[in-house]
C-alpha cells in the first residue's frame, strides 16, 4: 500500500467532511445572536431606529452573482422541524447611485422555475434601509422590512400576516464574513417574545 497516497486521500476526505459540517452549521439559524427587542408607538406601529453606523454602503458587498444554498421549514408556525434543502441563484445590481439595489432571484425548488426580486432602498435622512420583495406568484411588492446594520449584522422588521394570522417578520443579514453572507427569516406571533426561524441561505460568489 502506498501510505503517502492513502494519507493524502484521508486528508482530502477529512477536508470534504469539514466543509460539509461547516455548511450545515451555516444553515442552522444562529440563536446565540439575539433579535433586537421590538419598540412600538402608541398606535402599535413598529418603531425602528437606525444604528449609529448605518450607511448607504451597507449592501455593497452583495454586488455581483451568487450561488445560494438554502433551507426552509416545510410548514411555518405549525411546530414543524422538517427542513427542505435546495439551491438558487442571485444577481445583484446597484441603482440610484448606490442608494438602492435590485436582486434577481431564481430557483427550481418546486420543480418549476421560480423568480423573485428584492428591491432595497436607503433613506439618507433617517438612515434606514427598506427591503421590498415581489415574485411571479403575487405580482406585487410585499410590505417592506425596515432596519439597519450594526457590527456586521442587519435586522429588518415589518408587521405582516401569514395565512391570515398577524405576525412580525424579521430578516437578518449576517455579513461578519462578507464572502459568505447569510440571510435568514423568522416570524413572531407574540410581539417578538419568541421567534420561529423558517428560512435561511448562505451565499457563495460565482466566478
Amino acid at each position: 500500500m502506498n501510505f503517502r497516497l492513502f494519507g493524502a486521500a484521508l486528508i482530502a476526505l477529512a477536508s470534504v467532511a469539514a466543509s460539509a459540517r461547516s455548511l450545515d452549521e451555516e444553515l442552522t439559524p444562529d440563536t446565540s445572536v439575539p433579535v433586537p427587542k421590538l419598540e412600538v408607538d402608541a398606535t402599535g406601529a413598529l418603531v425602528v431606529k437606525a444604528s449609529p453606523t448605518s450607511s448607504e454602503h451597507d449592501f455593497d458587498y452583495l454586488v455581483g452573482n451568487w450561488k445560494l444554498s438554502n433551507r426552509k421549514l416545510k410548514a411555518r408556525l405549525e411546530g414543524s422541524k422538517e427542513w427542505i434543502a435546495f439551491e438558487s441563484r442571485v444577481e445583484m445590481h446597484q441603482i440610484l447611485d448606490g442608494r438602492g439595489n435590485i436582486d434577481k432571484y431564481t430557483d427550481h425548488a418546486s420543480g418549476k422555475p421560480y423568480e423573485g426580486v428584492a428591491l432595497r432602498l436607503f433613506g439618507p435622512e433617517e438612515k434606514l434601509w427598506r427591503i421590498y420583495w415581489a415574485d411571479g406568484n403575487s405580482g406585487k411588492l410585499d410590505v417592506p422590512v425596515v432596519g439597519s446594520f450594526a457590527n456586521g449584522i442587519g435586522h429588518f422588521f415589518a408587521r405582516d400576516t401569514y395565512k391570515g394570522r398577524p405576525i412580525v417578520v424579521v430578516f437578518r443579514w449576517d455579513v461578519r464574513d462578507p464572502q459568505r453572507p447569510i440571510w435568514s427569516q423568522a416570524f413572531s406571533v407574540d410581539e417578538g417574545r419568541t421567534w420561529e426561524w423558517n428560512s435561511i441561505n448562505v451565499s457563495a460568489r460565482e466566478k
